[in-house]
């Protein structure tokens, strides 16, 4: 039975070859993206690239932002609006425009949609 020592020399030798074959693949990948970019015309923003590099939108965090935006903005039927196009459905709590219109003197039924 192979020691841990063994084992985890093992694991790092079996690293290395792996980085070393990914080494060399990355030039054909990279060469097949480009072809497909061209044949059918694509964009950074089709593939969802910001002008910050693709590492912006890969990493969870991006990915995690991307979803909560999506999720806000399948809201119900706007209630309330003001002259600055602020809007709110009624649901929830209520944004501070809503809270400072209210404080100004206006009413629910002033920003009323």
């Amino acid at each position: 039975m192979p020691t841990l020592n063994q084992l985890q020399k093992q694991i790092a030798k079996l690293e290395s070859q792996a980085n070393q074959i990914k080494k060399k693949e990355v030039g054909a990948v990279i060469a097949r993206i480009k072809e497909a970019i061209a044949v059918y015309g694509l964009t950074a923003a089709d593939l969802g690239l910001s002008a910050k590099g693709p590492k912006a939108t890969a990493s969870k965090a991006g990915r995690k932002a991307a979803a909560k935006k999506s999720r806000k903005t399948k809201g119900g039927k706007i209630k309330f609006h003001d002259d600055n196009g602020n809007t709110w459905t009624g649901h929830g709590r209520r944004p501070q425009w809503f809270l400072d219109a209210i404080a100004a003197g206006k009413t629910p039924d002033q920003l009323a949609a």
